[in-house]
Parts: C-alpha cells; structure tokens; sequence
C-alpha cells in the first residue's frame, strides 16, 4: 500500500495530461491511432504526460521495497521496476508492467532486509546502506530479472500472438472475448499488449473488427473501476474516491492505467472484476462487428469519428463497465464481510489475557482478525502473496463508533491496569493483538520537538515492562529519522524502531495538541504520535504487520477526526479498537 500510495499521483497527473492532450490537441490517423501534430504545444503536454506514465510503474516498485528494507531498498526497488517495464531489455515487446513492479518491489525489500542481517567489520558498517547495500541489491535484483524472469516473459508474449493468430477464423463472440480478458488482465502487462499489439496489426491487413473488439475493452477497466467507487463509497477511503473520478475521465480517452490503483491495491478482487467486464464488452462488440481504424480505444475515438456500429461500440463499452463496476463492489463487499466476520469469531475465541503473536504458532488466540487481514494483504498485492505482505486499504465501516460509545465499549472491555479484560471476552478489548493497551495511551504528548518526543514515547513503552533499555530504544528510533522522516503528513507521525532493546513487541499512542515538527512531506505538525517498538527477531513479520495495519486505518479521515476529538485515555482507546 506504500507504494499504491506514491504511485497514485503520478497515475493521476500523467493520464489527465495525456487525455487532454489528446483530446484537445489530436485527431485521428489510420497508421498512427490519436495523433498530435509534433510541434504543437499539445504535443509538449501529452509529453509530460508520458513522463508521468513512465515513472509510474518504478515509483510503485520503489516504494514497496521501501516499506520493506528502509531507504537502502528504494533505488534497487526502483530500477528493478524501470527494468521490470521496459522490455526491450529482455526481447519482449511490452514490460511485466504492474505486476512485474510488485514483483521487483517485494523481490528488493526482502533482498535488502536479508542483506543487512549479514555481518560486515566495524568500519564498513557506515557505507553499507549508503552504497553497499544498494549497489549490490541493484545489480543482483536487475541481472536476475533480465537473465531469469524476463526469459519467460518475452516467451509467452510470442506464444500468445501465434495462438491469437490461429483464432481468426472463430467465433467472433469467443475471440471478443478472450481479447477482453486479456486488454483486462493487466492494463500495459505482456498479456495485454499482446492483445492490443495483434488487434492494431490486422487494421493494416483490412481487418478491422478484432481492433474493435479490443477499443471496446480497453475504457472498461477505469470506467467500472471510478463507477464502483460511486455506487459503494463507504467501501473506499477519500483518496481512492478521489482517484476514481480522474479514473473516470481517463477511461473516456482509453487510458486503461487508470484502474492499475485499484488492481494493485485489491487484484483479488479487481483484477477478475476488470476481465469480466472486458470479456463482456470484448464479446457484444464482435457480435456487432463493431470496427475501429486506428490503434486507440475508449470513447474518444468513436468521438472522433474511428469507429464504426457506434451505437453497439457504446452498448459495450457501457454493460462492461457496468459489469466490472457490480462485480468489483460484490467481490470487496464479500472480502470485508467475511474479514469482520472472521474477525468476530477470532475475538470471541480469545481464551487468556495474554495476546499472542499473530503469525506464531497455529491457532493463535485472538488472532482472527490481523490474521484476516494478513490474508486480505496476500491477495492485495498480488493473489498468491505471502502472509507478510503490506495489507490493502480497508473499506470505511457503514457506521463508525462514536467517541462516547467507543469509550464505554472499552470501559467494559478492558481492565484497569490496560490488559485484557479477564474471562472469555477478554480479547475484545485488545488492540493490535495486545500490543496496545491503556498503558501505552495518553491524551496529551508533554514534548515540544522530536527527540524529546521520542523519549516521552519510549518511557510510555516502558511501562509495559517490554522495554529492557530506554535510551538504546530512544538511539534507534533517532537513528530510524535519521534515515528519513517518519512523519506520514496529515498530522501523523509514526516513529518504529527494531531492537533488541524492547523483549516483545509494543505499541504507543500519544495526542499533540500544538502538534510537533517532524518534518513531514505536507509540512504539517504530528499531532497524533504512534510509536512501534519490536525485537529484531519479530523485524521481518510482526513489525510491518503493525505498521501496515496502522498505516491504512489513518488514511480514514474520519478515524483521525475521532482520534482527535476522544476526551479521554479510555476515548481513545475505543476508538484505537477500530484499527484491529
């Protein structure tokens, strides 16, 4: 989600730039699809535009392995995503796109997390995340994707236009529809130029239709995608909201990497919403024998006078997009339920008072629902993912708690002293498997800086009795800023470290009222201060889980407005709950 989250306003800026560009500035050409004149100043626009295309896919790449290894991850993470969409160096005519950056993300995350546990001499530690670490990350991660993964790229990308080829003579109803699947699959992937790259071939060979086929899938994608936030809001925080209306206008101008936000962040539910809306739309245009004679698709080129059945071509545009919509909104719709219902059951099986590791040994008690979500981050950001994955971005709730009823829901759930409440109930009170307790909760944050900050939020640790070393607590939060801000903007601040300092893992929570400089990206001050201790050990697993379960939860505008607004430590507390 780290990375959906840097990626989404260069999606945003590069493909409104390139749809009025195009829009404004083009006309259509039969050997050259939309095309502007290459002197114009529209010319320069739709330029600029690409630029922000083209660093889309590494900025995705880059920022997952952020979130991963820290800093020395994030050139590997980018380069492997620039390897990972350009093709041409591994013979392939189109890049792995999307889903190869996740792949080149997690692959220079972990790559450096393991590099970093090996052991160099004392005076070799200072470079080591500076050029070592990157250097080697990079190289090893870039050689590997062209030599081992791109092979097999650039293999199917052939394969699959010798098998489209042999289809020409089928029904135009199958072959509509396998095009669809494939423009859906992964918008810009091998799969989908593939698709496209076979429909723009046949336009010079008289053969119209099967580029038909695919103008009609290629809009379906952003089209559903924006319409889905629309009909479910409460399903999405504001930001993907805000994201599906530019989705909306690039899918008028078949800008299909409009809907890659939505894919990346949920492509269990995305992705086979997006291809059944595509085969849909792919399959009535073949029917109608709809015709388009450029390499272009979406509305605009039926607009601009491309198409020909332009009535059919916008029946099909419109019921697969339709159909991507009400199935994208099923399908998360169906992900949340079982995810709070699984997350009942694991609260109401809490046997102990204490909180167990999610992740540690089998049938961890109270451990339903960040083991839910842990599933839910396998499928966001890539299907068959590991359970460590970074989680999707939650739906908003349909009714949030408020302040007051949250705070007498904690009243009764939670015990005096911040441990769960005894009896079969006593992991209802628990936030963050335990880990977050009302001894670790204070309304008003004393600190005026950062590191006095800091250290009020280390001795609030202590209280838990997990914190074996405050100051070695305190030295590797500030040597974590020292790599680069922990403040998120928006008035959060979530300061982490990983030592050996603290015995088990624990979190913090503590309110600003003037707020506290921490050189956020937004300029605001950190009014609403987390802090996440965990041993080295528990680095790799329970330490982003936290993270990324926080992080998510605070993109809600409205959970930050309750946190705000709570009177109390038990206030707070209720209202902590909501993050799991």
């Amino acid at each position: 989600m780290n990375g959906v989250s840097y990626m989404i306003p260069f999606v945003v800026v590069g493909g409104l730039l390139i749809a009025i560009s195009l829009s404004l500035g083009g006309h259509t050409d039969p050997s050259g699809g939309l095309v502007i004149p290459k002197d114009s100043f529209w010319m320069d626009v739709n330029n600029i535009g690409v630029i922000g295309f083209t660093l889309m896919v590494p900025i995705l790449s880059g920022y997952i392995a952020y979130a991963i290894g820290d800093r020395p991850a994030l050139v590997p993470g980018m380069i492997g995503g620039w390897i990972a969409n350009t093709g041409e160096l591994y013979d392939s005519k189109a890049g792995a796109g999307f889903i190869g950056a996740i792949v080149t993300g997690f692959l220079a995350g972990y790559l450096v997390v393991w590099i970093k546990k090996v052991r160099v001499p004392r005076f070799a530690q200072p470079i080591m995340p500076i050029i070592v670490i990157p250097i080697v990350a990079t190289t090893a991660l870039g050689l590997f994707f062209i030599y081992v993964v791109g092979k097999p790229i650039s293999w199917v990308f052939e394969h699959l236009t010798d098998w489209l080829s042999g289809m020409t003579g089928t029904s135009a109803i199958l072959l509509g529809a396998i095009l669809g699947l494939m423009i859906a699959f992964d918008m810009g992937g091998p799969v989908n130029k593939t698709a496209f790259l076979f429909g723009t071939g046949l336009i010079a060979t008289g053969n119209q239709t099967v580029m038909g086929m695919c103008a009609a899938a290629i809009p379906v994608m952003p089209l559903g995608q924006g319409l889905a936030t629309l009909i479910r809001k409460r399903l999405y925080t504001e930001q993907e909201r805000e994201t599906g209306l530019a989705s909306l206008f690039m899918g008028c101008f078949g800008i299909s990497e409009g809907a890659i936000p939505f894919a990346a962040a949920r492509p269990a539910q995305v992705i086979p919403a997006n291809m059944l809306g595509g085969a849909v739309a792919g399959a009535i245009a073949g029917v109608a024998g709809v015709e388009d004679a450029v390499p272009h698709g979406g509305p605009i080129v039926a607009v601009l006078g491309a198409v020909s059945g332009v009535p059919m071509f916008f029946v099909a545009v419109v019921i697969g997009s339709v159909v991507t919509a009400l199935v994208t909104v099923a399908l998360v719709d169906l992900s949340e339920r079982r995810r709070r219902g699984e997350a009942v059951a694991g609260v109401g099986t809490a046997a102990g008072p204490e909180p167990a590791l999610v992740g540690v040994g089998a049938g961890a008690p109270g451990g339903g629902l960040v083991g839910q979500r842990t599933v839910d981050a396998a499928e966001a950001v890539g299907g068959s993912a590991p359970s460590t994955a970074a989680p999707a971005r939650p739906a908003a709730p349909e009714k949030a708690a408020e302040p007051e009823e949250a705070a007498a829901s904690a009243e009764s759930e939670v015990s005096g002293d911040g441990g769960p409440a005894e009896g079969a109930g006593g992991g209802a009170g628990e936030v963050l498997s335990g880990y977050l307790t009302r001894q670790t909760v204070t309304v008003e944050l004393a600190a005026g800086d950062k590191e006095s900050a800091i250290r009020e939020m280390s001795e609030l640790l202590a209280r838990t009795g997990g914190v074996a070393d405050v100051d070695e607590l305190v030295a590797c939060a500030l040597r974590r800023e020292a790599q680069g801000t922990t403040g998120l903007g928006e008035e959060i601040a979530i300061p982490h470290a990983k030592t050996d300092a603290v015995t088990e893992p624990v979190v913090g929570f503590a309110r600003s009222a003037e707020g506290v400089e921490w050189g956020s990206p937004d300029g605001t001050r950190a009014r609403l201060v987390f802090m996440i201790a965990v041993p080295e050990a528990a680095a790799g697993d329970e330490h982003l889980r936290i993270l990324a379960l926080l992080s998510r939860r605070l993109m809600d505008a409205a959970f930050r407005e309750r946190l705000l607004a709570a009177s109390d430590e038990s206030a707070l507390l209720g209202v902590l709950r909501e993050v799991g």
